[in-house]
């Protein structure tokens, strides 16, 4: 199956959303479970809290529950705040909040607390580039919001980028006229569906039939997605195991136990490490036990680990290689961790 197909589906009552291109399974969203965490891009009303010494931020008093706020700078305890929900709590922990909200659609993200016009530097053509500037310029006359002109823009019908940006900029002129009140919710951050409608791009097909992903045998291919020893080409394997306090990565060579038979199998595994991860709706602290290999080929690993990041949508950062030969990552929970009902479900 050549080309990207985009699936829109149900599983145990959640939405889910498959990515696959030329027939392999590149991304797959799943709504948390029903009074699960707040999702990514919810927008509330909320109330500070009390100055915590120590903890490098305060926290604010949310509808259900509390957020974790660092920029406490000039708040007073009591205060009423917009905050937006950047990432899935860790277990036990609030829930992280911003002061600087974003209204990203599928051409644009309307950015109130950061004026002026921008246009991804993913859009190279400047020609492109010059009339997205220009159209950008007329639909945001008069406003004080800062826009940023999204990759899907280019070569997209301007009456279409026209009535999403000014859907966005009215969406948040409402919100930022709340300012006061008891702690409320204001916007519902994006299913499944809505996600991969907005981040995904244009996929050369959209499935939205009912149990599609059986019928069109996604399951088959989500099913060794998420093994727990995923294949490599070379005979090697990827084991990832969460645990509550980081993520565990093992890399196995298979029956072939020379230097350039480890090598070969950290490099694919390097290559299928993001993928996996993102498969998992994994994050946090990210410790990979790659097979023995020298010190004169770290730096081949680092590359390519580098470079699949860089196509990643879930910002990494890589920490480097520990005293015992592991190497380190901080990735950001973006996503929550599927969990194991729905994980046997998909398999």
């Amino acid at each position: 199956m050549k080309g990207t197909s985009v699936f829109l589906d149900h599983v145990l009552d959640r939405r889910v959303a498959v990515r696959m291109v030329d027939g392999r399974v590149e991304d797959l969203l799943v709504d948390p479970p029903e009074g699960g965490p707040n999702v990514p891009g919810t927008v509330f009303l909320a109330k500070v809290g009390r100055q915590m010494k120590g903890q490098g931020g305060v926290f604010v008093q949310l509808p259900h529950g509390q957020g974790f706020l660092r920029q406490a700078k000039g708040l007073a305890q009591g205060q009423s705040v917009l905050v937006q929900v950047t990432g899935y709590a860790e277990p036990g922990k609030a829930v992280p909040v911003t002061l600087k909200l974003l209204f990203k659609s599928r051409f644009a993200i309307v950015t109130p607390d950061a004026p002026g016009l921008n246009v991804s530097r993913r859009i190279r053509d400047e020609d492109a580039r010059a009339a997205l500037k220009s159209l950008a310029e007329d639909l945001m006359d008069g406003s004080e919001f800062g826009l940023i002109l999204r990759s899907e823009a280019e070569g997209a019908d301007e009456g279409e980028i026209a009535e999403d940006i000014a859907e966005m900029r009215s969406l948040a002129e409402a919100i930022l006229g709340e300012s006061s009140g008891d702690p409320q919710l204001l916007l519902e951050g994006a299913d499944s569906h809505a996600l991969a409608w907005r981040d995904w791009g244009t996929p050369d097909e959209i499935v939205t039939d009912a149990g599609c992903l059986e019928t069109r045998g996604v399951l088959d291919d989500l099913s060794l997605a998420l093994s727990g020893d995923i294949p490599l080409t070379g005979g090697g394997s990827l084991v990832v195991e969460p645990t509550r306090a980081l993520v565990a990565v093992d890399v196995n060579t298979g029956g072939d136990q020379s230097p350039a038979a480890a090598l070969k199998a950290n490099i694919e595994a390097a290559r299928e490490l993001p993928r996996a991860l993102r498969l998992r709706g994994l994050g946090g602290q990210i410790v990979v036990d790659f097979a023995p290999l020298a010190k004169k080929d770290r730096r081949q690993i680092e590359q390519v680990l580098k470079s699949t990041l860089r196509a990643d949508p879930v910002e990494t950062a890589m920490i480097g290689w520990t005293p015992l030969g592991h190497f380190e990552l901080q990735r950001k929970r973006e996503r929550p961790p599927l969990d194991p009902t729905v994980t046997e479900a998909l398999r």
